[in-house]
């Protein structure tokens, strides 16, 4: 579907060992395994033809990489901002592990010791979208799976916590863009694998 519009393009990096295993990786700079380099080399095919003034990406190895196998690294511009959640004390324990110790948890709701809670992490995704409206253009933008979801609610007006109510498999396409107007944002495509 194409679009008179700007379409923000976004891509969530390709699996790690922590994401197969389910662990929170937030500042921990984990490479890609073999199988998520081979699907971020996969998406080479998926964004064929794709025209975008910028490319952005989180400074994390596993953002960046993907970007890089993916064929746009030699545009791709590192943004702290697009940084993963910060988990603190939380950074590599799964949720079934967190929930032992704190039943109910979650950390769209609750945040994480030592580490962000969801306006945190919803004012680094403000900034990003100031950038984005300010550049009024197709960006595509290589990060984590927290941080984007924060990222797809803050563009639909919701706040942080609404990031919850959207899922990202790694190495999956997701197109943020508008309506009718710049004054209806929309999520275009989702979670495309």
């Amino acid at each position: 579907m194409s679009s008179a519009f700007p379409q923000i393009h976004l891509v969530r990096h390709g699996e790690t060992a922590w994401s197969l295993s389910g662990q929170h990786t937030g500042r921990t700079d984990m490479p890609l395994t073999p199988a998520g380099e081979a699907a971020a080399r996969g998406l080479a095919d998926r964004l064929k033809g794709l025209s975008v003034s910028q490319v952005w990406s989180s400074p994390s190895q596993r953002a960046y990489n993907t970007s890089v196998l993916a064929g746009f690294g030699a545009r791709s511009v590192k943004i702290d901002d697009l940084q993963e959640w910060d988990y603190g004390a939380y950074e590599g324990r799964t949720t079934k592990e967190i929930l032992a110790g704190r039943p109910g948890w979650n950390v769209f709701r609750d945040g994480c010791p030592q580490g962000e809670v969801a306006a945190d992490v919803g004012a680094r995704a403000d900034r990003i979208i100031d950038r984005l409206r300010h550049a009024n253009a197709d960006i595509l933008i290589f990060s984590s799976a927290h941080f984007l979801r924060v990222l797809a609610a803050r563009w639909l007006g919701l706040p942080p916590k609404g990031g919850a109510l959207f899922v990202l498999d790694t190495a999956s396409i997701s197109v943020l863009g508008y309506e009718h107007d710049l004054t209806e944002p929309v999520v275009r495509k989702w979670n495309l694998k």
